[in-house]
């Protein structure tokens, strides 16, 4: 996937298409094309796939743009923050959190991930299902806020807060902790528990969770209108 990722803290990515070349996108995330790429909407795989797709949080239907002649498709983010281009490999699958998989070549496969541990999923705010990407071929994924990336060791860990963690290499293990003291879960802010991940592999943890944005924005109306 040959791509360009202009718009600073407002991202699109601008992908030239050869003749032929196709890409998986989101539904919504196109932003502009010009005449030689066409669209075509369907399941992304048959039923499976878009059942999977659909507890994982995602879409149910996905959008195939194919260059009937060279041209260029346009793919931008839903909020402020980062566009990323991940090469996948046959050695290299990953896993993403929900809501962050923007496009794909089509040699590229996405399917469901489930945690390892159900607790992580019911609450560790991550997901107990989250995406995996597999296959050969580039990625793009969309993170909320800047992004800061860590190479975990093996047995290496880190405690991420709830939303956070947007992309980790299929190596890394996903678990949560509660929080101790009674006085940090009544009064820390933090809630009840945090996400922790042990390596070895890569994570990569966005620094402004939409969720926790708008939640923020959200308190903040309500004490404007008492």
């Amino acid at each position: 996937m040959k791509c360009e990722i202009k718009g600073g803290n407002f991202p699109v990515a601008i992908c030239d298409l050869g003749t032929g070349e196709a890409v998986r996108c989101e539904t919504g995330a196109m932003a502009w094309m010009n005449g030689g790429v066409k669209m075509e909407t369907n399941t992304g795989g048959g039923l499976g796939k878009m059942l999977g797709r659909a507890f994982s949080g995602e879409s149910l239907f996905m959008n195939r743009y194919v260059a009937e002649s060279p041209g260029i498709l346009s793919i931008g983010a839903h909020s402020p923050g980062e566009i990323r281009k991940i090469a996948i490999t046959p050695d290299h699958p990953i896993i993403v959190q929900k809501g962050s998989f923007l496009a794909m070549d089509e040699s590229v496969d996405l399917s469901i991930f489930f945690q390892k541990k159900i607790g992580s999923g019911i609450f560790g705010g991550e997901g107990f299902i989250m995406n995996k990407l597999s296959g050969s071929g580039d990625a793009l994924i969309e993170i909320d806020g800047g992004c800061v990336e860590y190479d975990l060791a093996a047995g290496e860990k880190m405690t991420i807060d709830t939303g956070y963690l947007v992309m980790c290499d299929s190596t890394v293990s996903i678990d949560i902790v509660m929080i101790k003291g009674v006085g940090n879960i009544l009064f820390g802010g933090e809630g009840l528990f945090n996400t922790v991940v042990t390596g070895p592999g890569k994570i990569m943890i966005q620094t402004q969770p939409l969720v926790q944005f708008v939640t923020s924005i959200a308190e903040m109306l309500q004490t404007v209108k008492k």
